[in-house]
């Protein structure tokens, strides 16, 4: 992981002692904001970069990897490190598409504060909405920064408007246009109602009660005191400052940075993390000390073709050094209920190359403190969520809330060369992206891919394809579907063979019933007289399980079924275990041969969050996918939650319809809820189709 570009910042550069020394900033906001313009802005002011000409005309001098594109599928986070005023300012790059929100969470864990970033042309839409929701969920101290003040349509003064509605009005501005760049308001000469605003909220966090008095009786109020009160309020995710930069020209840069270290919390303001040992126990908070123990967490994990697997972690607490040897921690299971599709696991590894990440590459570093980000080369075993830390204290930090799939798309390997590899890939695309689950299903046979949307369905199968050289086709979605008996029937099992030697011989009769709907199976001895011995009784259930298994029509299991055992003949020398087994077998088939059958659909429940504005359109929709609406509860910010069951079958591209039908507003969770009897039209479609 060498440095491969000569104008990059240098090592001794990116080298800090102590967390004071950084600010972990996380830029958050939709695509097409600016965002990744806003983190090369930041780097050619800083002096990161040293090339020459505009800013335009090196509109990938950071080389993001997976940048911001014009087609919206900036897929990955990326980090690159900014010093200014001696201070290590590590620029946390983020996705604005909506696929990509486990990214952002990332982003989000791996930083002190956040860059909200809005778009002076653009108002602020449900997207931008959603995104500051998730800033809120974990109260990341953030500002907002209003940016392409040089386009054609801007309008900092109706941005501001904006969000200010959208965000609440201790969103202020800091930092303005002005006919020669822009103006700090905190320490400028202007004299204007912003700036008042603006100074009296700032002084409301003072710990200084008598600074208020003052200051409404014309008194001076010093600039550094103001900044540390607004360090207070911001840290506190009470206040958010807005600031006017334009990456294109650079305007407002040095005053963001200067923002950066002067009024952002370091990481030794952040929270505590709680610890656990491996076992689950409580192992205590975990405090920002480069002298205390190892504990870093894995924010996110690639591959290149060139130097393997490369893991960006942040630290915690202690220091990381090359070649030291660490413990990898991932027990998703001990804090999500249900599959996260991570298996649990504990191992020692020995770090391999250490460095400073600086968007695509890397710059190598001699040692990295509590507070500052790594990256980490060929930790084989370590995936995104991961905990590392010292072998001798082995920790596990809670992992931040992977958003939840909903959107399958099932693949099949496009030859055998390509199925031969498969598994290794797909494993190694779990590791890399949580938020993605992979489903072997044993039932339909089908591998299948839960992906957030189309955007994450697309990079999930370029990335088999051009990281790991896989060839997939995409198949498909089926759905599992269920039999069940509808009438009563009779049915006659008689396994009998000779054919020298013992042979087998077993006669069997049973009766059918079918059982309300979840009433599940069923097994009735009414055998007299022995006419099947005691110990083949359990080998007909035996039989009749298994048939039920594999089906007996339509190769769909069989469901909410009594089966009574009335009759049947044995052999004392060629009855068996086995011969029995076989004929309830075949008297399960001889039943469903005279009986009438159903095919079942499975419904889940379905929770559909939405701005209360879609109500209509969504509740008609779901009626429309055969939905049984179950009622509505009002929640907060004018959002409605609509419950309904609906049929899985209706639900295979939902994830994406809602996000149409609601313009990105809707959200939804599924659980399976039951299977119900599929509508005759549709089920003699599903059986022309067998």
């Amino acid at each position: 992981m060498a440095e491969r570009n000569s104008g990059r910042a240098t090592s001794h550069r990116l080298e800090v002692s102590s967390p004071e020394q950084v600010r972990n900033v996380v830029l958050v906001g939709p695509s097409q904001s600016g965002k990744t313009s806003l983190a090369e802005a930041l780097l050619l002011a800083s002096g990161a970069v040293t090339r020459g000409g505009t800013i335009a005309e090196h509109n990938t001098v950071c080389d993001f990897e997976d940048g911001e594109r014009a087609h919206e599928r900036s897929s990955s986070l990326a980090v690159a490190p900014v010093v200014h005023a001696g201070c290590k300012i590590n620029v946390i790059d983020t996705p604005g598409y909506a696929d990509f929100v486990g990214e952002v969470r990332a982003g989000l864990r791996a930083a002190d504060c956040a860059l909200f970033v809005v778009a002076a042309n653009e108002a602020v839409d449900e997207s931008t909405r959603q995104l500051w929701r998730e800033c809120e969920a974990v109260t990341m101290p953030r500002a907002v920064v209003v940016t392409k003040l040089d386009h054609a349509r801007a309008d900092f003064d109706g941005t501001l408007r904006g969000v200010r509605e959208a965000f609440g009005e201790r969103v202020l501005p800091v930092v303005v246009p002005s006919e020669d760049g822009v103006t700090g308001l905190l320490g400028g000469s202007v004299d204007d109602d912003r700036r008042g605003t603006l100074i009296e909220a700032v002084i409301e966090e003072s710990e200084d009660e008598s600074l208020m008095d003052r200051y409404l009786d014309g008194g001076l109020v010093d600039e550094d005191l103001l900044v540390k009160d607004l360090e207070t309020a911001v840290a506190s995710a009470r206040l958010h400052p807005v600031l006017a930069v334009c990456g294109t020209d650079g305007r407002g840069c040095t005053e963001l940075l200067d923002l950066c270290v002067r009024g952002f919390p370091s990481p030794a303001e952040h929270p505590a993390q709680e610890s656990f040992t491996p076992s689950g126990a409580g192992a205590g908070a975990v405090t920002c000390d480069p002298d205390g123990p190892l504990v870093a967490e894995v924010v996110r994990t690639s591959s290149d073709q060139y130097v393997g697997r490369v893991s960006i972690v942040r630290v915690f607490s202690g220091t990381l050094v090359p070649d030291a040897s660490v413990h990898v921690s991932g027990h998703f299971s001990a804090f999500f209920a249900g599959d996260s599709g991570h298996e649990d696991h504990d191992e020692d590894e020995r770090i391999g190359a250490l460095a400073h990440p600086f968007g695509a590459h890397q710059v190598p570093a001699a040692r990295v403190v509590a507070g500052d980000i790594a990256a980490i080369g060929r930790l084989s075993r370590a995936e995104t969520g991961d905990t590392l830390s010292s072998p001798e204290q082995p920790r596990v930090l809670k992992p931040w809330t992977m958003p939840t799939a909903l959107l399958p798309v099932a693949i099949e390997a496009a030859s055998r060369s390509d199925e031969d590899k498969l598994s290794t890939a797909l494993g190694r695309l779990r590791a890399e992206d949580p938020s993605l689950r992979i489903e072997q299903n044993a039932e339909t046979g089908q591998v299948v891919l839960w992906v957030m949307g189309e955007a994450h369905a697309d990079q999930a199968l370029d990335r088999l394809r051009s990281r790991y050289g896989v060839a997939v086709e995409p198949r498909e979605v089926v759905v599992p579907l269920r039999e069940t008996f509808t009438s009563p029937a009779k049915g006659h099992g008689r396994h009998v063979k000779q054919s020298g030697g013992h042979g087998q011989y077993a006669i069997c009769d049973i009766e059918v019933e079918p059982l309300p709907q979840g009433g599940g199976f069923e097994f009735v001895d009414k055998v007299v007289g022995g006419a099947v011995p005691r110990q083949f009784i359990g080998s007909v259930e035996k039989g009749v399980r298994a048939q039920m298994e594999r089906g007996v029509t339509k190769g769909y299991p069989v469901v909410d079924l009594r089966v009574t055992l009335t009759d049947g003949k044995a052999h004392s020398v060629d009855s068996s275990d086995a011969a029995f087994q076989s004929a309830g077998a075949l008297a399960l088939r001889e039943a469903a041969d005279a009986a009438e059958l159903a095919l079942l659909e499975p419904y889940d429940e379905v929770e559909v969050l939405i701005p209360s504005e879609h109500v209509g359109s969504v509740m008609s929709d779901l009626s429309a996918r055969r939905g049984r609406l179950l009622g509505t509860e009002e929640g907060s910010d004018e959002r409605t939650l609509v419950r309904a069951h609906v049929p899985q079958t209706e639900l295979v591209r939902y994830a994406i319809d809602l996000r149409a039908t609601t313009h990105g507003a809707g959200t939804f969770t599924r659980t399976f809820a039951h299977y119900e009897p599929m509508p005759d039209e549709l089920a003699r479609r599903v059986e022309g189709r067998g």
